[in-house]
C-alpha cells in the first residue's frame, strides 16, 4: 500500500509517500512545500494545493494520512494551520483518497513507542524504519513520513 503522509503548515507543508506492507516500509518520495510569507495568504494556499496535486501526478498514493491540528501558538496561527490542512484534505478528495487523521501523540507512540518523544527521536526512528542513510530533511518531510509510518502501523495492528 502506498501512503501519503502530510504534515500541514501555512509556511511549510511536509509530504512523504511510503510503500508498506505493514511491517516493511520503503520511502518513495518526500519533501516540503515552502510558501513565501510575504505573498497573500490565498496564493500560499494555492501553492500548497498545486504542489500536492503535482506530487500525486508524479507518484500515486492509495490513502492520505494527516496530522491533526493539536497546538498553535495563537488563534491566528491555528486558523492558518487549519486552512492549510483543509487544502490537503481537498487534494485528497479530488484524488478520491481515503483520509486518516492522527494526533501528534498517536504518531510519536507509533514511531518511538512513547507519545511524549522528542522530535529528534522521531526523526531518528523514521530514518531507521525507512532504512535511509540520514534523517530526512527538512524536518517537515521527516514529520510527514512519520505520519505515513504511523498509518502503516495502525493498519498492521487492525489486521
Amino acid at each position: 500500500m502506498r501512503i501519503l503522509g502530510i504534515d500541514p503548515g501555512s509556511q511549510t507543508t511536509g509530504y512523504g509517500i511510503i510503500e508498506s506492507d505493514g511491517s516493511v516500509h520503503t520511502s518513495i518520495l518526500f519533501g516540503a512545500i515552502r510558501t513565501q510569507t510575504r505573498r497573500p495568504f490565498p496564493e500560499r494556499l494555492l501553492k500548497v494545493h498545486d504542489d500536492l496535486m503535482a506530487v500525486l501526478v508524479r507518484e500515486r498514493a492509495d490513502v492520505m494520512a494527516i496530522e491533526e491540528v493539536f497546538y498553535a501558538s495563537n488563534v491566528q496561527s491555528a486558523l492558518k494551520l487549519g486552512h492549510a490542512r483543509g487544502v490537503a484534505l481537498l487534494v485528497a478528495a479530488r484524488q478520491s483518497l481515503p483520509v486518516f487523521e492522527y494526533s501528534a501523540l498517536e504518531i510519536k507512540s507509533a514511531i518511538v513507542g512513547y507519545g511524549r518523544a522528542e522530535k529528534s527521536q522521531v526523526q531518528s526512528m523514521v530514518r531507521f524504519l525507512l532504512r535511509l542513510p540520514e534523517v530526512p530533511a527538512p524536518n517537515d518531510a521527516a514529520d510527514a513520513l512519520a505520519v505515513a509510518i504511523c498509518h502503516a502501523h495502525r493498519l498492521r495492528s487492525m489486521s
